[in-house]
């Protein structure tokens, strides 16, 4: 499906102010029901994510942390079954998932003699069962679980929707009869960043050549292709150039020796 940028401004609004919680998204499906889920959430995903790194810094001041951590004390002493910390991202409009993580952190500095490690800490976020109080590990579940945008839970998911999308890419390039070379091919070759498949063989599609193929299985907004331009793309344009003049030079070398 296409979407004009008429259509993504107006959806993109609508999430100024609303918060990261799968709340948000049934109503953002509600009031543009013609888009479709996996649009949504990802618009909605985007979205959020320019708006956390825009306000990342204010959250890890030393003051916005004690803070927050002298809140999560106060708020599981009076109930350590409530959603404190969930609560408490809601309502300072920041990640779930983030703030478990700062809150977290500022508990190992408190409780081990050395600096928890930044893989200690990916460890816990992952499996809050290693988390040595079972209060904050309940509360760090409960962030991970309802957050739709960062952790570990969305980061498996992201994973495989990518993973999925490039074995449909494959299929499609197979079953069109195109030869190509994927990502292990190309590494085997000495290139270290690669597209998804470089087409052997290059095709035209409404007027353009295609010589390669890189599958994102999200949303493209301006913002999203100007980075991938900076960072992956213009070196895939180059590189792809000298893999096929080196392909289309063996081709030419095999020709002039079969010819003889």
């Amino acid at each position: 499906m296409i979407l004009t940028k008429a259509q993504y401004d107006e959806i993109a609004q609508c999430l100024v102010s609303v918060p990261p919680t799968r709340q948000s998204l049934r109503k953002l499906k509600q009031m543009f029901p013609s888009q479709s889920q996996a649009t949504l959430l990802s618009i909605f995903s985007q979205e959020y994510q320019k708006h956390i790194k825009r306000t990342h810094a204010k959250h890890h001041t030393s003051e916005a942390i004690e803070t927050y951590y002298q809140r999560y004390l106060n708020g599981v002493g009076r109930n350590g079954t409530a959603p404190v910390l969930l609560e408490l991202a809601n309502e300072v409009d920041y990640a779930p998932s983030l703030m478990a993580r700062i809150i977290l952190e500022r508990f190992l500095q408190e409780h081990e003699e050395t600096p928890p490690s930044k893989s200690v800490i990916n460890s816990m976020l992952r499996d809050p069962s290693q988390i040595p109080d079972g209060v904050l590990a309940n509360q760090v579940y409960q962030c991970i679980v309802n957050d739709c945008c960062y952790g570990p839970l969305v980061d498996c998911i992201k994973h495989a929707i990518g993973h999925e999308h490039e074995v449909l890419l494959r299929d499609l390039l197979l079953e069109k009869n195109l030869s190509f070379l994927d990502e292990d091919q190309l590494r085997a070759k000495g290139y270290d960043k690669t597209p998804d498949f470089i087409l052997q063989v290059p095709v035209a599609v409404e007027g353009h050549i295609i010589h390669w193929i890189e599958s994102k299985a999200s949303f493209g907004d301006e913002c999203s292709h100007h980075a991938y331009l900076h960072d992956q793309f213009w070196s895939y344009w180059n590189r792809c150039r000298s893999c096929c003049s080196h392909l289309a030079t063996r081709s030419s070398a095999r020709l002039q020796t079969d010819q003889h």
